[in-house]
């Protein structure tokens, strides 16, 4: 980067800046996801083929690019019922902790 001889931890840094990389390795494309299913969907659970349809992204690519670092990261579980966001990914996005969220397509109770 920058012709220079010896990759410093500063010029590593400015090259992940430039990529757009965040200080836990997450690119543009793994913050899409992780806001896709937190704004449409609460947190979750939703289905692979619900956010390979709303990412306009082929489904195998999200199973074998996106998820795979979501996942041992911690961010993403998969479960039965579809992907759901864990603590770690709502805390990573400055969002509060979302414990017991309402299942997919299941109304929320509005206060009186």
């Amino acid at each position: 980067v920058d012709d220079a001889p010896v990759v410093t931890r500063a010029i590593a840094d400015r090259a992940l800046q430039l990529l757009d990389v965040d200080p836990v390795g997450l690119d543009v494309m793994d913050r899409k996801y992780l806001s896709l299913i937190v704004g449409s969907f609460g947190g979750g659970p939703v289905g692979i083929e619900t956010i390979a349809a709303a990412l306009s992204e082929p489904r195998d690519a999200i199973e074998d690019i996106i998820e795979p670092y979501l996942i041992q990261k911690g961010f993403v579980q998969r479960t039965p019922r579809g992907r759901v966001l864990t603590p770690h990914a709502f805390r990573h996005m400055g969002l509060p902790v979302h414990i017991g969220l309402p299942e997919a397509g299941q109304r929320v109770a509005e206060p009186a």
